[in-house]
């Protein structure tokens, strides 16, 4: 495995199961469905930016985190309101 194949399984463990698989358990608990639909979504993001990297796509990495960081806000604004 090369630098490029570690960094990418680290982006999907990471980000997908622990920080976005926390928020989704928050949202289930305080049953804001809209929240945890985003909190999916950026899961799902994160997840396939982790193959952006593994194929060496910077601009689409950039893109999809971008489109993450956005749903992740999204889901804790729902949380905060």
């Amino acid at each position: 495995m090369d630098n490029f194949e570690k960094y990418a399984l680290a982006l999907m463990v990471v980000f997908g199961a622990l920080i976005i698989g926390g928020l989704m358990a928050v949202h289930i608990a305080w049953e804001h469905k809209a929240g945890f639909l985003y909190a999916l979504g950026a899961a799902v993001v994160v997840w396939s930016a982790g193959f952006a990297v593994l194929f060496d796509k910077p601009r689409l990495y950039g893109l999809l985190l971008l489109i993450a960081t956005a749903l992740i806000t999204a889901s804790v604004v729902v949380l905060v309101r």
